[in-house]
């Protein structure tokens, strides 16, 4: 089992959550980042600027057991079909069965973004989130302890 952090749009306070969590589970952290981005980790994979180049690196790394953190909605359904975990940084726990309605809402939103539509961004990120993904990530750490 290990941590796995889609670290190129990953909070610096996510970050810190998911390196504390996996010294206390002795979990290994790996990071994958694009090359302009000094992440601290157990293992840190650089990848270039190509279009999902990170996405990629992030499910070649990723094998059943795991668990990974990112925003990324496609993403997260590829490593759920690899039989992993995933999470966003501020620990909505990405479920199997949710995840036909995501991919639905990102592609109607990215069709209205390409026909000069415009959508809300995230909105900013607070102490709570840390919590939640604190409380998220003990959860899938302990029951991913306890199945090895």
């Amino acid at each position: 089992m290990k941590l796995i952090i889609d670290a190129d749009a990953c909070p610096r306070g996510a970050l810190e959550v998911c390196r504390r969590l996996g010294r206390a589970f002795g979990v290994p952290v790996w990071t994958v980042a694009g090359f302009n981005h000094r992440i601290e980790s157990d293992r840190h994979i650089v990848v270039g600027d190509a279009p999902e180049e990170a996405d990629i690196a992030v499910v070649n790394a990723t094998r059943a057991g795991d668990v990974v953190v990112t925003q990324d909605w496609g993403l997260a359904a590829l490593v759920l079909g690899r039989k992993a975990e995933a999470v966003s940084p501020d620990g909505r726990v990405y479920r199997p069965e949710a995840m036909a309605f995501l991919l639905e809402e990102r592609a109607l939103k990215s069709r209205f973004r390409r026909g000069g539509g415009r959508t809300k961004g995230p909105r900013r990120r607070t102490p709570a989130d840390d919590r939640r993904l604190e409380a998220a990530l003990t959860r899938m750490l302990r029951a991913g302890k306890a199945r090895t």
